[in-house]
């Protein structure tokens, strides 16, 4: 009667038992189907991978490098630092540990158990050497866990046959840091130009940093990247012990000259972005290893014209005929784009990729660098459409100005020619490239609105906006050639933005077509066409421009050419970057060591190069002009106001509106007066009406009148009563005239010198009063004092600094008997001489 129970138990235990076993077996299964270890040096000769440019013509042809340049090296000739940092970055454990780190296993299983891929997991530097030696490339670019499990099996099977210095060296001699170089040899050859066993220690923890991403820490394409990589090398070899932080500090502001060894190559800068690219996309070993036949949009005849082009002029300007100093202008980059597509039809890098003494391998159309105003045409394309009343032909007042800026100290931009020009349209300032003009645009845009356009446009270098202020739209902020070259691109193709790309179509060695680069739908525009238009047709607007530059400046072209220059006012960067409907280039001049040149502008230094590039380019092709869109309309302006023209405006020309933009009010700059001929000023009652005569005279607004007045021009300041400004009448004519304290800027910071005597240390007050009728002026400081030797029409006068905070009013007597005071102004003045 127990017999049932008996077959149960049976049943049971067989079933146990097969519960059991299956793990085993599948185990036992795993590790029979394991590759051996007893060989890790043996290699497979792969097909080369060939990189074409958009006619098929060869840029470079990528040979295994372990079949042609790998050198292994012994340990004991791989610089300590190297290995140390190596360790610390990938696998700090490594002495001490089995091979495999059981905790990354772990895991990785419970990655598994919840969605199946292996998202994470730990990997050894003998786990890494198992995957790189001993799994092919499809299974390497599983994330499994039956990758897992068996990359980890392997590895504990070569910690169990080889020593821990045989799989670091191992390691370090088939390991990719990218560029083509497997192995810390052709690592050092390829980045350096040197041995590995010269490598110092700046040098060791850049190339440890690498093998982690070689695309993304690549220093050819992003030295940013690569030294804050290398940063992170650092800190963790001073956590571990390996390194003093004193040490780590030194090697942190190492200065650090890239020089590969020569090797045969066309476009290499381009070439190095392309293999970037496809790193990324289809994993190094694809990429340097899998036979593929990548055909790109390059033109080689234009690149290496751009190549050319560079070199003569950069030669020229290191070698002036007029026996000035040479401008220590040794760097160059370049690149061109299709703007209808975003084809990369041009990318030169530096005039020498192999010379290591301007860094010709860091790719500078990819660097970050200050674009002085080359930034402007964003911040006028974000004006338009988005501040009240403003147009092409809305003048702005180009006077000395202090800003305010977060800090509370005072923002007084300067124009390139250190003057200032008055009242100025849009169309005027932009082209001319007017400084004063741009920040009070910006000021008017806004910061964020402008970013927004900027990453609208495809430029995201830039940050947050607390990180900038009004100095942004002069070149404050950090921007890549390439990028700021697509977003000029957006004006010539409508607005809509272009997004640059380097390859056409990637095929297999068996003739696969793996990419393919598709038509592209028309995204929505980043800037509205009309808008787009509008800044084309300024930037090619050669009269316009012909004040700052003359007629026939390298900015103009043989057919319709939109163009901006930008330079830095340290004159350490200097840009041209234009466009016609079929292409657009951008030019960057400078030095890779940040070296400021001497005294070379956009125009001079990058222009040249632009103008001859763009004339190659484009010879053959018919001219064409900008397509103009729907909804503009060409009015007949006053041209000082940009109002519609009374009888009396003195000048007009034609401008063009986005429709409903236009002016709808007729110019009240230029006014008739009744005069009393026989004193010429303003006829009242009791005037005779024999001497009653008509006058023309010019009412420029308040902030304009000073700056008039320094110039000479003709300009009628009424005595009597007349209409004011600010819809004030004639008996309100006085208390509505502004006061305005000129000099000293709010927020100004002075320090008293322990080296002059005081009374020598006085700072100029300049009052702006802008109706005649005024009698006296003064400025009271702090309450007291009071500061009264104006004289008209400038009222300037001198205060002796005194340590503390200080408070200025100006305050304005009229012959009415009325009174009207200026804002307060506040400084600060420091005392140097009670410092020891």
């Amino acid at each position: 009667m127990f017999k049932p129970v008996n077959r149960r138990k049976r049943i049971i235990l067989v079933v146990t038992f097969s519960v059991a076993l299956l793990p085993l077996l599948a185990l036992l299964v795993l590790w029979l189907s394991l590759p051996s270890v007893d060989n890790l040096h043996e290699r497979s000769q792969a097909p080369s991978t060939k990189i074409l440019d958009r006619n098929g013509r060869l840029l470079y042809e990528v040979i295994d490098p372990r079949a042609g340049h790998h050198t292994p090296l012994p340990l004991a000739k791989i610089p300590l630092h190297l290995r140390q940092a190596t360790v610390a970055v990938e696998d700090a454990n490594f002495y001490s540990n089995p091979g495999v780190d059981i905790a990354g296993i772990v895991r990785a299983l419970w990655i598994n158990l919840q969605g199946g891929e292996v998202l994470a997991g730990g990997s050894t530097i003998t786990q890494q050497l198992a995957r790189m030696l001993l799994l092919d490339p499809e299974e390497r670019s599983q994330r499994t866990l039956l990758r897992k499990l068996r990359e980890s099996l392997l590895a504990w099977q070569i910690a169990g046959r080889y020593s821990k210095d045989d799989v670091l060296a191992l390691y370090l001699n088939e390991v990719y840091y990218g560029n083509l170089a497997y192995g810390v040899e052709a690592a050092a050859h390829a980045y350096f130009g040197k041995s590995a066993s010269e490598l110092d220690l700046a040098e060791c923890t850049l190339l440890a940093g690498l093998p982690q991403a070689p695309a993304l820490y690549d220093p050819y394409n992003d030295p940013e990247a690569a030294r804050r990589r290398q940063t992170v090398v650092l800190d963790l070899m001073v956590k571990q012990g390996a390194l003093t932080a004193n040490d780590a500090a030194i090697a942190r502001q190492a200065k650090l000259s890239y020089a590969p060894e020569p090797f045969s190559i066309r476009a290499a800068h381009f070439v190095s972005y392309v293999r970037r690219w496809l790193e990324e996309r289809f994993g190094a070993e694809a990429a340097t290893r899998g036979g593929l036949i990548v055909t790109t949009t390059l033109d080689l005849g234009l690149n290496d014209a751009a190549q050319d082009i560079i070199r003569a002029r950069l030669e020229q300007l290191q070698t002036p005929t007029d026996n000035a100093p040479a401008h220590n202008t040794n760097n160059a980059a370049l690149v061109a784009l299709h703007p209808g597509t975003g084809e990369i039809v041009a990318m030169v890098g530096s005039p020498d990729f192999f010379n290591a003494q301007i860094s010709g391998a860091v790719n500078a159309a990819l660097a970050l660098r200050q674009p002085g105003s080359a930034i402007k045409p964003v911040t006028y394309a974000a004006a338009f459409g988005s501040v009240p009343g403003f147009t092409a032909a809305t003048p702005i007042i180009d006077v000395r100005t202090s800003f305010p800026t977060r800090e509370g100290l005072p923002y007084v931009p300067q124009n390139y020619d250190s003057q200032n020009h008055g009242p100025i349209s849009v169309r005027d300032a932009l082209a001319t490239s007017n400084n004063v003009a741009a920040v009070s645009v910006l000021q008017q845009v806004g910061l964020e609105r402008m970013l927004d356009l900027a990453n609208a446009l495809g430029i995201h270098s830039f940050r947050s906006v607390e990180s900038y202020g009004l100095a942004l739209t002069l070149g404050g902020g950090e921007v890549r050639l390439l990028e700021l070259t697509a977003a000029y691109g957006a004006f010539a193709n409508a607005g809509a933005r272009v997004d640059p790309y380097a390859v056409r179509k990637v095929s297999d060695s068996k003739g696969k077509v793996l990419f393919l680069r598709g038509e592209t739908e028309s995204a929505a525009p980043a800037v509205d066409p009309r808008i787009a238009w509008l800044v084309s047709d300024i930037l090619s607007d050669n009269a316009a421009r012909a004040a700052a530059f003359g007629q026939n400046s390298v900015l103009r072209l043989s057919r319709p050419a939109a163009v901006k220059t930008g330079t830095t006012t340290d004159w350490r960067d200097n840009w041209t970057v234009g466009f016609t409907p079929d292409l657009v280039a951008g030019v960057w001049v400078g030095n890779a060591n940040n070296e400021p040149m001497v005294r070379i502008s956009g125009v001079t230094g990058a222009g040249p190069i632009w103008h001859d590039f763009m004339e190659v380019a484009l010879r053959g092709q018919p001219a064409k002009t900008f397509e103009q869109p729907d909804g503009l309309v060409r009015v007949t302006v006053c041209a000082l106001s940009g109002m519609l023209p009374s009888p009396d405006c003195a000048l007009t020309r034609s401008e063009w509106f986005i429709k409903g933009s236009e002016p709808t009010e007729q110019d009240n700059w230029y006014r008739r007066i009744n005069i009393d001929v026989t004193t010429g000023k303003p006829a009242d009652a009791a005037t005779p009406a024999a001497h009653i005569g008509e006058r023309v005279v010019l009412m420029l607004p308040a902030a304009a009148r000073e700056w008039a007045r320094e110039q000479g021009w003709p300009l009628y300041e009424p005595e009597g009563n007349i209409t004011g400004e600010n819809g004030c009448g004639q008996d309100e004519a006085n208390a509505c005239a502004p006061v305005t304290i000129v000099q000293p800027d709010p927020g100004s910071i002075y320090r008293i010198s322990k080296q002059l005597p005081l009374s020598l240390q006085r700072i100029p007050v300049t009052v702006r009063v802008d109706d005649a009728a005024v009698e006296r002026v003064e400025v009271i400081v702090d309450g007291t004092e009071v500061i009264a030797d104006f004289a008209p029409p400038g009222y300037a006068g001198f205060w002796t600094l005194v340590p503390g905070e200080h408070h200025f009013v100006a305050r304005a007597h009229f012959a009415d008997g009325s009174v009207r005071d200026s804002e307060a102004v506040t400084v600060r003045v420091l005392d140097q001489t009670a410092d020891n």
